[in-house]
């Protein structure tokens, strides 16, 4: 038999209710079955508490896993940066060590040459046809000019004979131009007759004084002794 719906709606909303109706009753049954509401609550609370917490768990294990290789290659970082700054400190205290080393043997040395400079000084202020005849000390001079040391400046007298007087003008002018004489004055000027020949005599007298570091030449000693 063939029955045809003349109104559809109607079934339809029919069977909307019918649902909606079954979901009612169900949750209906369900309230009603639950005996106490209070513990319902904490156990759902203590569902979402676990649940956040093995997401954040999860979240801090992937995060964790990201960052170790930084900090592998942090901590290594930091142990060139102690090993640079230990290597550092070595070189300084042994940096430290020369220094004391060559301040000590250079105040030593500061008195062991002065002869070599004085002859060295007057050997290449000396012009032609001039010779010597005495160099020597005369002693130091006031005890206020000394130095820290307790050692007083060299005073020279040099003694020799030239075939002519600008010979001697060019002496003291060269000899005032060292860096290692002061104070150099002519003492006595004569004229002595040998050979048959006229010659002029002279004293000049100066002092020694240590020149300043920025006009000493230094060379290695291997190279002194081949020149």
């Amino acid at each position: 038999m063939i029955t045809i719906n003349l109104r559809p709606g109607v079934k339809r909303q029919a069977a909307r209710r019918a649902a909606f109706g079954d979901i009612r009753t169900q949750f209906t049954s369900l309230r009603e079955g639950i005996k106490e509401p209070w513990l319902a609550a904490a156990v759902g609370s203590a569902v979402l508490v676990v649940l956040f917490l093995g997401i954040t768990w999860a979240y801090t294990a992937s995060q964790r896993a990201l960052l170790k290789p930084q900090l592998v290659e942090a901590r290594a970082e930091h142990e060139r940066y102690l090993d640079f700054i230990r290597q550092k400190r070595r070189e300084e205290r042994v940096r430290d060590s020369i220094l004391g080393q060559i301040g000590t043997i250079a105040s030593v040395d500061e008195e062991r040459y002065v002869w070599p400079h004085i002859l060295d000084e007057i050997a290449g202020a000396m012009p032609g046809y001039t010779w010597l005849t005495e160099v020597r000390s005369v002693g130091a001079i006031a005890a206020v000019d000394h130095d820290s040391t307790g050692i007083g400046p060299v005073v020279v007298r040099i003694v020799g004979r030239t075939s002519d007087l600008q010979n001697l003008t060019s002496f003291l002018r060269q000899l005032e131009a060292s860096p290692w004489l002061m104070n150099v004055v002519p003492v006595e000027a004569g004229t002595v007759v040998e050979g048959n020949r006229a010659l002029n005599t002279f004293i000049i007298q100066a002092t020694y004084v240590r020149a300043d570091s920025l006009q000493i030449q230094t060379v290695p000693v291997l190279e002194s002794v081949v020149r």
